[in-house]
């Protein structure tokens, strides 16, 4: 047994099936499934359970995966150790909320990424929770933290989300007088039965039961509010991209939410853990620069 047929054996179980776990192994799907069968044979155990939905992993298959995942770990690491120059390198992919991956993520990852050209940056931008047990992401930013005893979850940074709306709308229809005025005016926001985390239903609070401009994407949301759509819950740190809108009843509208990190529990190579202190740090130094513009 090889390290380069285990990397095969991990691919094909996070994406669990062949296809989604080709084009990352840069491999075509057939000589993916031989590499398996050469696996299966060396053990003389089956991994994978087949069927026309995809590959699910066996009980030997399961035993097999921490100790692959402890292999990759271990190599990641020995890696790490031996670069020299200290770079960051390899993939590694983040799964956010649009609004995160939108207003903060990009200039966050651009400057760990001029420290570190060597590593590719991948944002996975979900108006969805990022499913970290499928393997979707290495790690996931979420406004929740999860259930499950298989993720690990640490407070990130807290955010402010206020009522705006543009200059052009309120010249027409006047500034509300006070939260209960929500109620009757024309509100942005999720498309209600998609708001995926009850963290997101924003608009509850105020009574508000009707949403004429929805979307399930906030960047959406914040261009209906720019084109004169009526009133949002806005992220403070978005107003700063989105000239033309002005917060509305600053002292009686105030929502605070918490970003939290999520990565998989267990051991996780140093390369990860670098990446995620930088992370980390980014994050919260951005977030406070962009609310300080918006007071």
């Amino acid at each position: 047994m090889n390290w380069d047929d285990l990397r095969v054996f991990l691919a094909v179980a996070r994406a669990e099936g062949l296809s989604g776990a080709a084009p990352r192994l840069r491999l075509d799907p057939a000589t993916a499934g031989r590499r398996i069968a050469r696996l299966e044979q060396s053990l003389g155990a089956v991994l994978f359970a087949r069927s026309p939905q995809g590959y699910t992993l066996t009980e030997a298959g399961q035993r097999l995966l921490p100790r692959a995942e402890a292999a990759e770990a271990a190599l990641a690491e020995g890696l790490e150790a031996g670069d020299g120059a200290g770079r960051l390198s390899g993939t590694i992919r983040i799964g956010a909320p649009d609004g995160c991956a939108n207003y903060l993520l990009p200039q966050v990852c651009a400057a760990i990424g001029a420290v570190h050209p060597d590593l590719d940056i991948q944002i996975l931008a979900l108006p969805r929770v990022v499913n970290l047990s499928r393997r979707e992401a290495d790690l996931a930013i979420t406004v929740s933290a999860p259930a499950t005893q298989r993720l690990s979850a640490e407070r990130l940074s807290d955010y402010r989300l206020s009522l705006a709306a543009s200059t052009d709308w309120l010249a027409r229809h006047g500034t509300p007088e006070s939260p209960e005025a929500l109620k009757g005016a024309r509100m942005i926001g999720y498309i209600p039965d998609m708001i995926f985390d009850a963290e997101l239903d924003y608009l509850a609070a105020f009574g508000v039961t009707r949403v004429p401009m929805a979307s399930n994407a906030v960047s959406v949301q914040l261009n209906l509010a720019r084109a004169g759509a009526g009133l949002a819950i806005v992220h403070d740190f978005a107003l700063p991209a989105a000239p033309g809108l002005v917060r509305v009843l600053p002292d009686q509208v105030r929502l605070t939410r918490t970003f939290w990190l999520v990565t998989h529990a267990g051991p996780r190579d140093a390369r990860l853990d670098r990446f995620t202190t930088l992370l980390r740090e980014g994050m919260r130094t951005e977030i406070a620069r962009l609310e300080a513009l918006v007071g």
